[in-house]
């Protein structure tokens, strides 16, 4: 039978990324692999075409000879493969390690792509989060908030080492997990007698019942940066869970949320302001005052004859980029509502006047339409 092209094999176009070809190959091989389909013939040669097509891509040489002459410019039995079985493809760990992949195929195959649990070992500790609100006004110009939160650390009494009388765990051997099932397809759980840590204690202490760590609450002065926006993290290193058998402690990670401004809403660096007008104004022409983020107002000249829905900036009126200098700042963009008067609210003097300025501009009582911007 011919031999299919590669890019046809793994489903993806000539110009795929590593990332592409990866992404497609963990697919393939997810569903094709021998050890999940034993004795079909059909998987196993679709595992064996994904796997000559993705070790001859992955390749940047064997990749360009390869689109230049084909299956002639690549000798297959040079590709990690052979069609008698393995040669010594070596990409399992490079695939399936790099997005978690290697702790799915611990899984369905026992945990031999990994070569044992490195649980008993120093184990970072957990990262943490923690939300903070804060107004668009300090988000923009910084502000410092206190943080409370609660974390594991090492305990005071013992130190960490959780007692006295460490020995290796007894049901997991010191691996800190365990297999259930048999042959290629097993499942790998954390050991329900050490919880991972691959030892027992005969003696626990008594401050942390032999876990190592005790649980503390902590107040964190943090500092939110100047041009902060809804959905920035700050990284507190070394303040989440304490580490286990003498790991680093995780991170607090504190996600910024920025309130909704009655008036203001930000977009990038910018800052928008809706103000209404009367329609004589809009007409005449005036000067305005206008708030803005900084506090108080300033006067704004609007050009007579303005439409609604116009709008007038104010350059560095805006938002400072993160971290940045707060004289380069984004503008202030003040868009013109124009209101037109209830009738109810005129008295019969001022309804003259109108009718008279109405017909001295001669309005046009049947109007064009005009198309909608854009149009």
């Amino acid at each position: 039978m011919a031999k299919r092209d590669y890019y046809e094999v793994l489903g993806v176009s000539k110009d795929a990324s590593d990332e592409d070809l990866k992404k497609a190959y963990r697919k393939l091989a997810m569903a094709n692999h021998p050890d999940t389909h034993p004795n079909d013939k059909a998987a196993e040669e679709r595992f064996k075409e994904a796997t000559e097509a993705y070790d001859v891509l992955r390749d940047k040489t064997k990749r360009s000879n390869y689109d230049r002459f084909g299956f002639a410019g690549v000798d297959s039995s040079q590709a990690g493969f052979n069609r008698q079985g393995f040669s010594g493809f070596s990409g399992f760990e490079d695939i399936f390690g790099s997005s978690g992949f290697g702790d799915i195929f611990s899984q369905f195959f026992g945990g031999g792509m990994r070569g044992g649990s490195a649980q008993s070992g120093p184990a970072r500790g957990s990262s943490l989060q923690y939300n903070v609100q804060v107004s668009l006004h300090d988000a923009i110009f910084g502000t410092k908030v206190d943080v409370s939160y609660s974390h594991d650390v090492v305990c005071d009494t013992c130190h960490g080492t959780g007692g006295t009388g460490s020995r290796t765990c007894p049901t997991c051997g010191g691996h800190g997990q365990v297999a259930h099932g048999g042959g290629f397809f097993q499942t790998i759980t954390t050991c329900p007698t050490c919880h991972g840590t691959g030892h027992t204690i005969d003696n626990p202490c008594s401050s942390c019942h032999g876990s190592g760590v005790m649980r503390k609450q902590e107040k964190l002065a943090v500092t939110i940066p100047v041009g902060s926006d809804d959905g920035t993290q700050l990284v507190a290193r070394g303040k989440g869970n304490a580490g286990r058998n003498g790991g680093p402690a995780g991170d607090l990670v504190i996600v910024v949320n920025v309130k909704e401004d009655r008036y203001f809403v930000r977009e990038d660096r910018d800052l928008h302001l809706q103000v209404p007008i009367s329609f004589m104004q809009a007409a005449l022409g005036c000067e305005i005052e206008v708030p803005v983020i900084d506090g108080g107002k300033v006067k704004v000249g609007v050009p007579a004859g303005i439409q609604s829905g116009k709008s007038l900036r104010l350059r560095g009126r805006g938002v400072p980029s993160f971290r940045g200098n707060m004289n380069n700042r984004g503008d202030m963009y003040i868009h013109i509502l124009i209101q037109t008067p209830k009738l109810g609210a005129l008295d019969i003097k001022a309804r003259k006047l109108m009718k008279e300025l109405s017909d001295a501009l001669g309005e046009n009582t049947s109007p064009e339409p005009v198309p909608f911007d854009g149009n």
